[in-house]
């Protein structure tokens, strides 16, 4: 429906068209007729959803630090569940891992090779020298939040610690190319410049998301890309940067078994460092990390 400038905005915020979203409607048109991948109004969080994601992130944020200040050596992967579940219910939110598509259980550990989607379990207990991704999710009052932290468990090897470094210095780059009008492509070029400029390998089948309303929205963000191409910035549009990244090379494996845990190829380490960040008029936020 088209809107007329003095009309109220599509957004819900109460403010006329024409001093809400009117010019960024007519800058995302400008791009759209040039061919570019645009993001439709769906994708784009209103003023009261923002509130919303803000809420969920703070638990998701908050969960990840009850792991911070717990997780060591002797650790049981099954009790680092068990503490994400209790912490995130105790706020009032809900695991969004647990039953999603089966999975089950409230978080991901991914422990060494594996890439993602560890499954908890009592008898993965982490050892000196781990390298170990959290990944953890969370639902409050119907809106999504998702992010995650790489731990190194006690004395870490130099080579898997630079890994862990490098990886979350990929997620730092991406980051900077979040720009209002930019591309999508733009993130993912950052990412896969620095990790193969530190001769490590960028997981090609699996990358980030839109999120927000749902666990996984578009757009499908990849960390393989080049620049300008992909999905434009506009101001609203929220998702995951989340590259997983190889020491070496970048093929992997599906767990035939559980059906969710991915592995490295060649067995070597993976890490990965995952936020969530909204486009804004100026830059962007970060929700979660």
């Amino acid at each position: 429906m088209k809107l007329n400038p003095n009309d109220v905005c599509w957004c819900g915020s109460g403010r006329k068209y024409k001093k809400c979203h009117m010019a960024i409607d007519e800058q995302t048109a400008i791009y759209r007729d040039r061919g570019c991948l645009v993001p439709d109004h769906r994708l784009l969080k209103t003023p009261e959803q923002m509130e919303g994601l803000r809420a969920s992130a703070k638990v998701n944020v908050a969960v990840l630090d009850a792991v911070a200040a717990e997780i060591h050596a002797g650790m049981s992967t099954e009790e680092i569940d068990r503490l994400v579940h209790r912490v995130t219910t105790e706020m009032g939110g809900i695991p969004a891992p647990l039953g999603y598509e089966g999975f089950p259980k409230s978080v991901c550990t991914s422990v060494n090779e594996e890439v993602c989607h560890g499954i908890p379990a009592e008898d993965r207990i982490l050892q000196e020298g781990d390298i170990v991704n959290v990944d953890v999710s969370t639902i409050l009052d119907g809106y999504y939040s998702d992010s995650s932290r790489m731990f190194c468990i006690g004395e870490v090897e130099e080579k898997k610690r630079r890994l862990v470094d490098v990886t979350k210095e990929c997620v730092e780059l991406g980051l900077a190319q979040v720009k209002p009008w930019g591309f999508l492509g733009d993130v993912g070029a950052a990412v896969h410049a620095h990790a193969k400029k530190n001769g490590y390998s960028v997981v090609r089948e699996i990358g980030g998301h839109g999120i927000g309303l749902e666990f996984h929205e578009d757009p499908w963000v990849s960390f393989v890309t080049k620049e300008n191409t992909g999905m434009l910035l506009v101001p609203g549009l929220t998702f995951t940067i989340e590259p997983m990244v190889n020491m070496g090379r970048a093929a992997i494996y599906c767990d035939e078994e559980n059906g969710w845990t991915i592995y490295t190829k060649d067995h070597k380490p993976s890490a990965q460092w995952e936020i969530m960040v909204t486009v804004t008029e100026t830059g962007y936020e970060v929700l979660a990390w």
